[in-house]
């Protein structure tokens, strides 16, 4: 019988729906509190843990109390063995390494954990690849290659471990960000340790890459195009990215490179826009929204834009979705779809198919995608 263990960072991801990049800090979580924020990382651990429940006498779960853990693994009906330690309510990085190493000690086959990568950082700390790990992705930026693609895909793989399908695994990458200079618009990404993760035929996200040189020029002919199909009196919001960025400078427009803007008849009326300001601004609206694929992983939504909430982005509605893509960032998909996490298991169905993508200057794929 294998041997579960469960951290949840409560917290994770309440910065991204309001505009703050991240949750990292006891500042910037009192700040994404006053602005509305609602914690949403324990709904997506449940999401994982209801697939472990047609394995559920084969492993054994051990979770922190309260919000950590137990009140999830509660509410799925499952059963689990607490942690004997009293962890603060909203918890902090050395609940998170304390509960790993505990966790290890009571000899764990995987430790599974929900957040970002600033909580994968923490796990790092605590165990090393000394273990086996797995993220559910919850947190605003996760830019590290331990994660699954979805907390729905993360249950899949837990399942296949705890049933003797996965018997390999691999080290990834736990990457981390500045967040302060990230609310800048300055990416900086860094790299701390390796994580030993299972070796699944389901999607692990790849860490997230940059933009490379030979990029401009597409860069440059996609922000043509569309901007050449901009529709008079309609609303555009233009979400983050280098390729997104281009087309912002061909109107002369100095946008956030990591926010959300919006724009009415090539003119800025809003930068870095929080999910509240968006919702007021495009209500009533004919409102069309532009993506980029994030490198390397292919996300369109769930990923460093969780201001285009499910409200947002059923207001929008899919069929006013344009997304612009490099050649190069196509090709780097391997021909794995592009990849959509909004938190909600149905809108994330019903934005899924195949999509237009501008490549240059009047030229277009048709890409699939999937949430």
């Amino acid at each position: 019988m294998k041997k579960i263990g469960l951290i949840i960072n409560p917290i994770a991801g309440m910065g991204g729906s309001v505009g703050l990049k991240g949750t990292d800090g006891e500042e910037i979580f009192q700040k994404s509190l006053e602005l509305g924020a609602v914690p949403r990382s324990a709904e997506k651990a449940a999401t994982t843990l209801r697939g472990l429940i047609p394995a559920k006498e084969a492993f054994t779960l051990i979770t922190c109390p309260g919000e950590m853990g137990h009140q999830t693994v509660k509410d799925t009906g499952l059963e689990c063995t607490l942690l004997e330690s009293e962890l603060k309510t909203n918890s902090s990085a050395e609940d998170t390494i304390m509960a790993a190493r505990v966790i290890t000690r009571l000899g764990a086959d995987i430790i599974a954990f929900a957040g970002g990568d600033g909580t994968a950082r923490d796990i790092y700390r605590a165990v090393g690849n000394s273990v086996l790990v797995l993220g559910i992705p919850t947190g605003v930026k996760i830019h590290s290659g331990v994660f699954a693609s979805h907390p729905s895909t993360a249950g899949d793989i837990l399942r296949d471990f705890i049933l003797g399908k996965l018997k390999v695994s691999r080290e990834a990458e736990v990457m981390d960000i500045d967040e302060e200079l990230y609310r800048q618009d300055i990416l900086t990404s860094k790299l701390y340790g390796y994580l030993k993760i299972p070796a699944s035929r389901h999607s692990i996200q790849n860490r997230k890459t940059g933009s490379i040189p030979g990029d401009v020029y597409f860069q440059e002919a996609i922000a043509h195009d569309a901007i050449e199909n901009i529709k008079e009196n309609w609303y555009y919001l233009i979400g983050p990215g280098t390729t997104t960025r281009t087309m912002m400078q061909r109107l002369g427009l100095e946008g956030s490179l990591l926010g959300v803007d919006l724009i009415y008849n090539k003119r800025l009326l809003g930068k870095d826009l929080n999910e509240k300001l968006i919702m007021e601004r495009i209500k009533d609206k004919r409102v069309r929204l532009v993506l980029t694929p994030t490198g390397g992983q292919g996300f369109i939504l769930g990923r460093g834009n969780q201001q285009l909430s499910p409200a947002v982005l059923r207001a929008i509605g899919k069929d006013n979705i344009i997304i612009l893509a490099t050649p190069e960032k196509i090709s780097s998909l391997s021909g794995q779809p592009f990849l959509i996490d909004t938190g909600d298991p149905k809108l994330d169905k019903e934005l899924s198919g195949h999509y237009r993508v501008i490549t240059g200057y009047h030229q277009y794929s048709i890409y699939r995608a999937k949430g």
